[in-house]
This record gives structure tokens, sequence and C-alpha cells, in this order.
């Protein structure tokens, strides 16, 4: 694969309707590899494919096409071909004439139309295939011919949009397999969307990793996998125990409460992080010889593994291991120190702060009223003067999403919903900030939600006054 550069992303923001789609992205696609774009519905990446291919205009930013910007360069003038979805190929054609459509559109001579398409039925595997009608293909068959189709024009660029969205899983895999073959072959840029990180894993060069219109994470597959740059990345790329710690120091991380060594630095002491540990990675022996211990709540035969969900504390850990354990056993557990991988946190610490002043208040009834993004809000068993200033500081359980649909706050956007092994930790934003929820209740990403707040367990002290002072 060359080292150069074909296409780079400088800058690049998309909004509709007011709402941030893409939020200042920057990319450099090297020439000959194959990038894939994974994220959940909703986070830019087909957007993103757009805008290379020149279906859609940034608002600002940046395109270059081999050093020359290409911004309002139509679709057509652009060496960059692509494959949707739905291969939109034409029913009342047979393979031959669908592939040869885009050379004939180019008046080509006959004679080398059908020297091409007849190379390209070979590349994607469908030799003898040219008189066959399109609608006695299989998927996978159809899916060949809107690739050959794309290819046989010589585009020194080909994206693709969730082209196997629509295949059974058998053929999806053999078809991750074939993608590749062709792109090897061909030696073609292939930029590839997906939400489907088995897919991303199995083909990619390089993977890009989006969340809510911004590039969480770049790299090979065996880095997003084993080096994710935060939750969501552990979250996404394949299964994982994501836990709350504590990095005591270089070296030293506390994990449910125990001291394990691990490899990393840098992160300051007593520092609240993030750990992922992989399922395949923890070690199960006896109980003696473990650093901590666990009891044994599920078990599944997974073919090549047994799935155990193990109860440590109040947290469930998942593992992977050839050995099954007997349901309600007592297993000990260890891990290495290179396989705790230490990551900052989404949500910085500490949660949920910000200022707010008294709209009204009622001694008799010990209630306090702010005003939170123009809405009413009632604070119990706490009473300020009108108009004091208030410093606030929300728990993660101080908030949680209206079961009524109904809520104090309406229609916040879900960013992230990461497990930790005890309960939720969700992202949520509104008009004006981010909040960090916390709730046994899981959520879908990137959808709508109102939600409430509960201020029993929130710091709340006069904003002009010493830090702790007056602290109700």
């Amino acid at each position: 694969m060359k080292d150069s550069t074909i296409i780079s992303l400088k800058d690049i923001n998309v909004s509709f309707d007011g709402e941030v789609i893409i939020n200042n992205i920057s990319l450099d696609i090297k020439d000959e590899e194959f990038i894939t774009f994974l994220g959940p519905s909703g986070c830019g990446k087909t957007t993103t494919l757009r805008i290379i291919g020149g279906f859609l205009e940034p608002d600002s930013g940046d395109l270059f096409y081999e050093g020359k910007r290409i911004n309002g360069t139509p679709p057509h003038k652009r060496n960059i071909n692509t494959v949707f979805q739905k291969y939109a190929l034409f029913p009342h054609l047979n393979v031959f004439d669908n592939v040869a459509f885009g050379l004939k559109l180019k008046k080509l001579p006959k004679a080398e139309i059908k020297q091409k398409v007849k190379h390209m039925l070979s590349v994607v595997d469908l030799k003898g295939y040219d008189k066959r009608s399109v609608s006695q293909l299989s998927g996978g068959q159809q899916q060949r011919v809107a690739i050959a189709r794309a290819l046989v024009c010589d585009p020194d660029v080909l994206l693709l949009d969730e082209p196997l969205g629509a295949l059974d899983l058998k053929l999806r895999k053999d078809m991750q397999i074939e993608l590749k073959r062709i792109q090897k072959m061909t030696k073609k840029t292939f930029v590839y969307v997906t939400h489907d990180q088995e897919e991303a894993l199995t083909m990619s060069d390089r993977v890009v990793v989006m969340n809510n219109g911004v590039i969480e994470q770049i790299g090979s597959p065996i880095d997003i996998y084993n080096e994710p740059a935060n939750a969501f990345v552990a979250d996404f790329i394949g299964e994982a125990n994501i836990l709350n710690a504590t990095m005591v120091e270089d070296y030293k991380v506390n994990i449910l409460g125990t001291d394990f060594k691990c490899t990393d630095t840098g992160f300051g002491k007593n520092k609240p992080v993030d750990v992922v540990i992989r399922p395949e990675d923890i070690l199960v022996l006896p109980v003696e010889n473990g650093i901590i211990s666990g009891k044994v709540v599920n078990t599944v035969f997974k073919g090549v593994h047994y799935e155990m969900e193990v109860k440590c504390k109040n947290c469930t850990l998942l593992i992977h291991s050839t050995a099954s354990q007997r349901v309600g056993e007592t297993i000990g557990m260890y891990v290495t120190p290179d396989n705790i991988h230490i990551m900052n946190k989404l949500f910085p610490t500490p949660y949920n702060e910000f200022d707010a002043v008294v709209s009204s208040s009622d001694a008799e009834e010990n209630t306090t009223t702010i005003t939170i993004e123009g809405k009413e809000v009632e604070i119990k068993d706490r009473y300020f003067e009108k108009d004091a200033k208030l410093h606030i500081i929300l728990p993660p359980t101080g908030i949680y999403v209206a079961g009524d649909g109904v809520g104090q706050i309406a229609d916040v956007f879900i960013e992230s919903v990461i497990w930790k092994g005890e309960y939720n930790e969700i992202i949520v934003e509104s008009d004006e900030r981010k909040w960090l929820m916390q709730s046994a209740q899981d959520e879908q990403v990137a959808t709508y939600a109102p939600i409430c707040f509960d201020f029993k367990d929130a710091v709340i002290t006069l904003a002009d006054t010493a830090e702790g002072e007056n602290e109700i």
C-alpha cells in the first residue's frame, strides 16, 4: 500500500436544521488503502461519505483530492464511484449491460467495452454470467455486479455505503473476504461505511470510529481493539468489561477495591479513570491464587469458549474461557498488567457542575426553585433566598429519564451508553451542556428523551462564598 494521501478532509462541518451532524472533522485517506468509517446510526459516517462523493457540500471546511481542492465539483467530475446498500441495478438489463452502462455513457468503442466488462466480471468472480438477468441472481451476486459496475470505469476511489446490510449472515461473512480480495487485486482505495464492528475489523487497513459527529479514534483494527481511546470505542469494538477505577500512581490502578499492576503511566495520582479488560484476558484460577474472587451466576457454551458472568462485589464481570465453571461456584481471577488498559473518562469530574440563580423559594415548604435552560426546576428540602447565586454539583444518580415522557428538560440527545458492570453510564446533551447519568435501565444511543433532576444528594453552596462554606 502506498503511503501517499489521495483524499483529505480539513475542518469539515455540516448541520441540518440547526443540528450538528459533522463537527469539525479532519482526516487523510491514503492511496490504495481500505479505510472504514464505523459508528452507530446518526454518528455522521454516511454524511462524511456523501461529502467525499460530491453528493453533499459541507457548511465549512475543505475537501482535497490529490492535493487539489474539489469543493463544488459535481460527482460525475470526480474520479470516485459509489456502491450503495440498495444496489440500484437496472432490472431490464442483463449483467453485461448493467456493468457496461457507465462505459457506454463515455461512448467507448464496443470492443474496448467488451474487454473491460469481461475483465471486471472475472475480478468479481462472475465470469460467464454476462447474459444472465440480474433478477435471477442472488443478493451476493447482485452486489458483485454493483461493485463491477462501479469499478469498470476505473475510479481511483470506491465508496461503499453499508453494501452488505441486506445479505444474510453467512453470505455477509463471505463477502467481507471477497471485498478485501477485490480491493487488493484492483489496488483501489476503498472507503467503507458500516455500523458492524466485525466488518470493520475483518476488512480494514484502518478504522475511523465516529460518534455524534466527531472522530473518536483512528487506527488499525488491532490498535482499535487493544488500545481503545476511550470507553465509547472500547464498548463499540468487541465485548469488554469497562469499569470505574482509580489510578493510584504510575503502574498501579485500583479496580473494585483491589490494587492491580498495570503498564500505564502519566494519568496522575489518585485520579478517576476508566479501565477496559477484554473477557478473554481474565484468567480463571483457584480462589487462593486469584487477585480477586467472584461467584459464577451464569454460563453459556459459545462453541469455542464458555461465556461466564461472574458477580464480584456489586459488579458483574464477563469472562471467556475454554474451561467451564459451575453456576454458584466461587472462582479466583487474575489479569496480567499488559491486559489492563487505562483510559481517561469520557466526562470530566466533578460531574454535572453548574451555577444557578434562585428564581423563587418557600421557607415554609423548605423548597427552592431555580431555572435550568429556561425551565423552572424545584429543589426539595433546601431553602435559599430569592436571587441567591448557587453553585451546584449534581451526582450522576441525580438525573434520570422521565418514565412518563414528560421531563423537566425535553428532548435531550443520548450521546453514549456504557455498561459499567453494575449500571449504565449515560451521557446526554441538552441545548446548553452535557449531563452524566447513572441508570440500571438501558437507553438507545442517538435518540432523544426527556430528563428530570433529583437534588437529594447534590452538593449546593452559595456561589459567592468560600469553597465548602454554607454547604447544604
